[in-house]
């Protein structure tokens, strides 16, 4: 006599938090509530006739039972995510599609892939520049650089490099004030917002930079605002204004000159970009070969930002600031 299995999503909501020891966590990855997924898990113990999880304050452990089965659980769905992934077209083996998003792709993905291509003729890279976060098994998806804390469960994370922010302003719009700026002068100043960073919990703001630089009558609310980091810099190119730009994606416009860092007070953006892969792709070559492209790129360019903050306003020395 064949036995019932258990209800799908159930044992799928048990994979999740026995892999992430978290139904916050669980949650989140598999888009539902908390309670949903705390009901879900529930509905399997009642099944099963067994507690699997141990409710703590502000945590979970497996129990004895719970332990046992999670290997086997987590087995069977990674072996249905291979059988699934069969089913669809093949990607050639040369084709590599890389998700991000478009001030990284714009600023500094798309700028230097003449050096990945020359390095790796052989490979046709796709770029599919987005402000979704993809998923990169639904997407067919080989490699993404995403900006943001790091914590993304479930895929192969690599962090490339931290991100500052800083004012800027181009270099007409500075000589029109005598070539230099004061605090006093941004009061009569347009500001530039980049919001593109708003999701997350330590953004730093205008508000948030000028408090730190203890400048005083500034109103951080006005100006015009960005949903896009790149749209926000180019503004600033153009003469809009003073953005509070961020370093790693306007660092070729200011070793061109195209932009100008008026004060010495540089803030760290409380988060950075990652190179993500799924666990199983970071063996293929041909991942393998943007990640070292990649990171080569970013060593190359460490001395330059390095040398960006050292030259950052009138009196040519760093002060990096970490936001509380």
């Amino acid at each position: 006599m064949a036995t019932r299995l258990s209800p799908l999503n159930s044992l799928r909501a048990f994979e999740v938090a026995s892999r992430l020891m978290s139904f916050q966590k669980a949650a989140e990855e598999l888009n539902v509530t908390p309670s949903a997924l705390s009901y879900q898990i529930r509905q399997l113990e009642d099944h099963l006739q067994i507690p699997l999880f141990t409710r703590l304050n502000r945590a979970v452990e497996l129990t004895e039972a719970g332990a046992r089965v999670a290997p086997g659980i987590q087995d069977a769905f990674e072996r249905l995510a291979e059988a699934v992934a069969r089913l669809r077209p093949q990607t050639p083996p040369n084709v590599l599609t890389v998700s991000t998003g478009p001030a990284f792709g714009a600023k500094w993905l798309a700028p230097r892939l003449h050096r990945f291509l020359e390095r790796y003729p052989e490979i046709d890279i796709r770029i599919s520049a987005n402000l979704k976060l993809v998923d990169l098994r639904a997407d067919e998806i080989d490699v993404t650089v995403r900006f943001g804390g790091g914590n993304y469960p479930g895929l192969h994370v690599e962090p490339l490099s931290d991100e500052s922010v800083l004012p800027l302003v181009s270099p007409a719009l500075l000589r029109q004030h005598g070539g230099r700026l004061t605090l006093d002068d941004l009061r009569s100043m347009t500001l530039l917002h980049d919001d593109s960073a708003g999701f997350l919990p330590n953004a730093v703001t205008w508000a948030e930079w000028l408090r730190r630089a203890r400048a005083n009558g500034v109103d951080a609310s006005r100006g015009p605002r960005f949903s896009h980091a790149d749209h926000a810099i180019e503004a600033a190119i153009d003469g809009a204004g003073v953005v509070l730009g961020r370093l790693l994606l306007a660092s070729r416009d200011i070793a061109a000159g195209r932009l100008v860092a008026p004060f010495d007070l540089v803030l760290r953006a409380q988060a950075g970009f990652f190179l993500c892969c799924l666990p199983e792709s970071v063996a293929l070559a041909k991942v393998k070969a943007f990640r070292d492209f990649v990171l080569d790129e970013v060593a190359r360019e460490s001395e330059a930002l390095q040398a960006i903050r050292a030259g950052a306003g009138r009196n040519w020395q760093e002060q990096i600031v970490s936001a509380p």
